[in-house]
């Protein structure tokens, strides 16, 4: 065991030395290299592109191969970690600032004319502020609406929906457009979504995955039951989206492979619940005519928001010269990018208010812009606990919900299990990080008893 961790040790420590001996020189052409950890989606390539146009003394480069958190953490705190780095939640960003490589830019923000609580969408506020400080820049933010095709609703002689609808008118629509053949094999489904985007349906229904503190999962709760519980009847009472077995029929029967997105754009769904930056890819389908409207809403009127963020690494040599990408993601020219990209919606709200963004010449049309920017307003962040990995939190839900979308549980019983499993992981955490166990006294006031 000692020569593994030894062995183990060393192949750390070469890597590290890897990393560093093919980091970008720190100038080329007499410009200042950085390093962007991030995901290699090629809307990224151009959003670099425009940035180094516009920074004739900087370099972004992209570096999608190292974007493992733990990767970013230990490279940072060896002084071999990106300049900049890329942020999807807010357990990632409390790993970040409380691994110290996280630069807080609270006052260099303000510093800078930028003003986070009043210019900004509140979609992405976990990905970036923690605690009350800011620790980077949305890169963009999303809520799900509703996406249809067109020419499955002309097929089926139906209006174009427009503007709110209940769940029951909704479901009454989606009926109409769920089409089978002689053999009784489905031609198209009403609606299609993924059962993983429960949080979605949790917020709808005023359910909470965690108590305000963040102390204890409440999953089994009546109003996340009833969530769930409303979700698979999609599937089975309504029989307006498929099941497993009949999705699995799916990937056989068109060849358009796997995953909703596919689904949606070969004309197997005549709704489907999504973001718009699906249409990065929709966009790659010729001849599919869209349109979209705002998500029926349950009892509470409020949906999902969602982004990522970019941040700076605290040991970075060129922090102060990376900080100038944040700033760059606040000007009109980034915005309007990400935009015109479709790569969800500009961070920044008042570039979501103009002419260009409503009305794209090049995609005329594209005349849905505004539903998506509509509903942002009703758009509030995912829930984080300072106690569990999300990692942990998705693998433990991921595996119920697959339960009852397989109709192998009821939701009642998987929802109590998934709340149970998660209480077990915070527990195990409280147990073994004292650091943590003392924020959590702090915040539960359990300390003064």
């Amino acid at each position: 065991m000692k020569y593994v961790f030894i062995g183990s040790l060393i192949l750390l420590l070469c890597l590290s030395l890897f990393a560093w001996m093919i980091r970008p020189d720190t100038m080329q052409e007499g410009r200042t290299a950085l390093v962007w950890v991030c995901d290699d989606n090629p809307v990224r390539r151009e959003q670099i592109d425009l940035f180094n146009s516009l920074n004739p003394d900087l370099y972004v480069t992209l570096d999608p191969n190292n974007a493992d958190m733990q990767k970013v953490i230990v490279q940072s705190l060896a002084g071999v970690g990106p300049d900049l780095f890329s942020c999807y939640d807010g357990i990632q960003l409390s790993a970040y600032v409380n691994s110290g490589i996280a630069w807080e830019v609270t006052d260099k923000l303000k510093q800078a004319g930028i003003d986070v609580e009043n210019d900004l969408w509140r979609a992405a506020d976990p990905t970036f502020i923690y605690e009350g400080r800011v620790y980077g820049f949305p890169a963009n933010v999303a809520v799900n609406a509703v996406w249809f095709n067109k020419d499955i609703f002309d097929a089926c002689g139906i209006p174009y929906p427009q503007g709110e609808r209940t769940w029951e008118e909704f479901i009454a629509l989606a009926q109409r457009l769920t089409v089978s053949d002689q053999s009784g094999r489905i031609g198209h489904f009403g609606f299609l979504f993924d059962f993983i985007t429960v949080q979605h349906f949790l917020k709808e229904w005023g359910a909470d995955v965690y108590t305000k503190d963040g102390a204890r999962c409440i999953l089994d709760s009546p109003e996340a039951i009833a969530a769930v519980q409303f979700m698979r009847d999609l599937i089975y009472k309504y029989k307006v989206s498929p099941s497993p077995v009949q999705e699995e029929a799916m990937a056989t029967q068109g060849g358009w492979g796997m995953g909703t997105i596919t689904w949606f754009g070969g004309g197997r769904g005549a709704m489907a619940q999504g973001g718009r930056w699906w249409l990065c890819l929709l966009r790659k389908y010729e001849k599919l005519r869209l349109g979209a409207f705002a998500m029926p809403h349950g009892p509470a009127h409020k949906y999902l928001g969602y982004g990522k963020s970019v941040l700076v690494n605290k040991y970075s040599p060129s922090r102060d010269q990376a900080f100038r990408f944040l700033t760059y993601m606040y000007d009109k020219p980034y915005n309007d990018l990400v935009n015109y990209q479709a790569d969800a919606l500009a961070p920044v709200k008042k570039y979501c208010y103009t002419q260009e963004y409503l009305h794209d010449p090049d995609y005329p049309g594209e005349d849905f812009n505004a539903v998506w920017r509509d509903i942002m307003r009703y758009g509030e962040p995912d829930w984080v606990s300072p106690f569990v990995s999300g990692s942990v939190v998705y693998r433990i839900l991921k595996n119920q919900l697959d339960l009852v979308k397989a109709d192998q549980k009821t939701p009642e019983e998987a929802m109590k299990t998934a709340a149970r499993l998660i209480n077990e992981e915070i527990r195990k955490n409280l147990e073994q990080n004292p650091k943590l166990r003392e924020t959590y006294l702090q915040l539960t006031g359990k300390g003064q008893e």
